[in-house]
């Protein structure tokens, strides 16, 4: 059974109106209409409402009992993996930013860090700290830009 018709059956089995049904969970009946008609899907949330409002399990709203509920199972799999996919572009993001600052900062050291020649003839400068900054600075800009990159790939294929 599709979602739409599960949630006509659930209304009905209730003798609810569209309207009545909407007032209940706070949402138009247009929305009802909408999911009823499977032009819409509720969002998680809206699903936790409607499976407490009409004392239902969320397995028996999703799935409609035995059967799979195919356009509404692949929306949540389809929200979840893009959270998770947002979670971690939210993530390389900032790890990109951290070593972009943490390159500038080792830059900015090496600037203002004072050069000298002791009493032995010794050079005494924090060569080292050229490179490295060099190198955090260029592995911000490569995972910032490999992330955009993903996006933008991502975006893509969305729209193809």
């Amino acid at each position: 059974m599709e979602f739409g018709e599960q949630i006509k059956t659930l209304r009905i089995k209730n003798n609810l109106t569209q309207e009545q049904f909407g007032t209940r969970l706070n949402v138009t009946r247009q929305a009802v209409s909408n999911w009823e008609n499977d032009r819409n899907l509720p969002d998680l949330e809206m699903l936790i409402l409607i499976a407490d409002v009409f004392h239902l399990s969320l397995d028996e709203l999703i799935l409609g009992g035995t059967h799979v509920n195919n356009n509404l199972t692949e929306k949540l799999i389809k929200d979840g993996s893009t959270t998770r996919r947002a979670k971690l572009n939210l993530i390389t993001t900032a790890i990109g930013a951290f070593l972009l600052l943490l390159g500038l900062a080792l830059l900015f050291i090496k600037g203002h860090s004072v050069e000298y020649i002791d009493a032995a003839g010794f050079l005494h400068e924090n060569f080292y700290l050229l490179p490295i900054g060099m190198l955090f600075l260029l592995a911000g800009i490569i995972t910032i830009s490999a992330t955009g990159v993903s996006y933008l790939v991502t975006l893509f294929r969305k729209k193809s």
